[in-house]
C-alpha cells in the first residue's frame, strides 16, 4: 500500500487528510502545492513540498496522490491539477466514506471523494474527479461525469445523467431519468423538472434558468 500525497494546503485537503487518516488504510506523507501558493513549510504536521519539485522526493514510483481543492472554475481547477499529477506520473486514489452505503457493481472513477452518510443505489456509474459531499442519495442507474460536485443532501433520482463539470447545490433535487447538461449549475434547494441546457444556471422551485451563463458566474 503506497503513501499518499494530498495536493492542497486547504480547508478541503485539511478534510481530506481527517478522512483518509481515520477511516482508510492509506498513509499521508505530505501536501503539495504550486510553489506561489506556499505559505508555510508544514500543513497538519506534515510537509508542503512544491509540486514542481515533488517527484524529486516523493517520486510517483512509490507514492499516489489525492487532489484536494474545490469547485472553482466549475471544477476545472481541481480537473487541471488532476490532469497534471498524471502526467507526472501519479496514480490517483478514490476514498469513499465507509459510514455510506455502497452496493457491488459500483463503477466509479480515480480522484473521486465521497463522505459519509452516502446512498449510492445498485447500477450506479461515477466518473473521474468526483466529489459527492456528506448525506446525498444517488438513485438507481444514474450517471455522473468527470469533475462534478455535488454538495450535502442531494437527491438524484433513478436513471438521472449529470455531464461533466457540473455542480449541485445543497438540498438540490433532480426528478427520474432527468438529464444535466455539461457546466450546469443548480442552485441550493432547486428542483430540476426537465432536462437543462449547457452551461444552464438554474434556481429555484421549480427551476428558473438565470440569464447568466455558468461560465460568467464570478463565485464558482
Amino acid at each position: 500500500m503506497r503513501p499518499v500525497v494530498i495536493f492542497g494546503a486547504g480547508e478541503f485537503a485539511e478534510v481530506a487528510h481527517f478522512y483518509l487518516t481515520h477511516d482508510s488504510d492509506k498513509k499521508i506523507a505530505a501536501f503539495t502545492v504550486d510553489s506561489d501558493r506556499i505559505t508555510t513549510g508544514q500543513f497538519n504536521g506534515l510537509p508542503v513540498i512544491a509540486f514542481e519539485e515533488l517527484t524529486q522526493s516523493h517520486p510517483s514510483s512509490d507514492f499516489d496522490m489525492l487532489v484536494a481543492v474545490g469547485y472553482s472554475r466549475m471544477n476545472q481547477g481541481r480537473a487541471d491539477k488532476c490532469l497534471q499529477a498524471k502526467e507526472k506520473g501519479y496514480r490517483l486514489i478514490s476514498y469513499i466514506c465507509s459510514k455510506s452505503v455502497v452496493w457491488p457493481g459500483l463503477k466509479i472513477g480515480e480522484n473521486c471523494f465521497i463522505l459519509e452518510n452516502m446512498t449510492i443505489q445498485p447500477f450506479v456509474t461515477i466518473g473521474n474527479n468526483v466529489t459527492l459531499w456528506s448525506g446525498n442519495h444517488i438513485g438507481h442507474h444514474s450517471r455522473i461525469g468527470d469533475n462534478c460536485f455535488l454538495t450535502s443532501h442531494v437527491v438524484v433520482s433513478g436513471g438521472v445523467e449529470i455531464g461533466n463539470n457540473c455542480f449541485l447545490g445543497v438540498n438540490a433535487t433532480i426528478r427520474d431519468h432527468i438529464k444535466i447538461a455539461p457546466h450546469c449549475v443548480i442552485g441550493a434547494n432547486t428542483l430540476i423538472l426537465k432536462d437543462t441546457q449547457e452551461k444552464g444556471v438554474y434556481i429555484g422551485n421549480p427551476a428558473e434558468l438565470s440569464k447568466v451563463p455558468s461560465d460568467r458566474l464570478k463565485k464558482l
